[in-house]
């Protein structure tokens, strides 16, 4: 399989398991008329592998050398450690970490977990984002441990303000909102135009 059949694959595959119907209330307290959940493809295993192809490909595109990836859990875990392990493979590790989205309260109390030295560059990448509140988190909490955010990845953009907010960053989504829906009856790609429900 080339680039192209790769993205298409894994295109099929959100289509089929991650894009569900119905009245749902996302991360950033919008209620939306559909929902699409990137974890019932990145935890399958063809999902995992053919998203850390694209990745990985992506920062080769960019000449991108990445200390490590990671982010706010639990989007960002399966697809950091699916990076990770294939990066390995390829004999260009890329380490994964996880930034917590409250800090354990016992032990060392980290906020982040894996091997992340500061002055690190780093990726961060999350399954689906809509907003951008559980990016700007991750971002946040990784550059007050003194690293450097080199590039931003999201699976799919559900094209409801994320980009705005974090312009200035080097941000991609692999798929849109509108890459989904494309091909579903006219009813859907009317309702999806709208966005949130009001």
């Amino acid at each position: 399989m080339k680039n192209g059949s790769h993205r298409s694959r894994l295109l099929q595959l959100l289509r089929r398991r991650s894009l569900d119907r119905g009245d749902v209330r996302l991360s950033s307290g919008a209620r939306s008329n559909y929902y699409i959940d990137g974890k019932m493809v990145t935890l399958s295993p063809e999902g995992a592998w053919l998203t850390a192809q694209l990745i990985l490909d992506l920062l080769a595109d960019e000449d991108l050398h990445p200390d490590a990836i990671g982010g706010l859990a639990i989007g960002a875990d399966p697809i950091a450690t699916a990076v990770a392990c294939l990066s390995h493979v390829r004999q260009d590790p890329i380490p994964a970490f996880i930034v917590r989205k409250e800090p354990k309260t016992h032990g060392k109390e980290k906020p982040i977990e894996g091997p992340l030295p500061r002055a690190s560059n780093v990726v961060i990448v999350d399954d689906v984002v809509t907003t951008g509140g559980s990016v700007s988190k991750a971002i946040r909490l990784v550059e007050d441990h003194g690293c450097t955010v080199v590039k931003i990845i999201a699976l799919v953009d559900r094209l409801e303000g994320a980009e705005e907010k974090l312009r200035g960053y080097n941000f991609t989504s692999i798929f849109t909102r509108d890459d989904l829906l494309k091909g579903t009856n006219e009813r859907t790609r009317a309702e999806a135009a709208e966005g949130t429900l009001r």
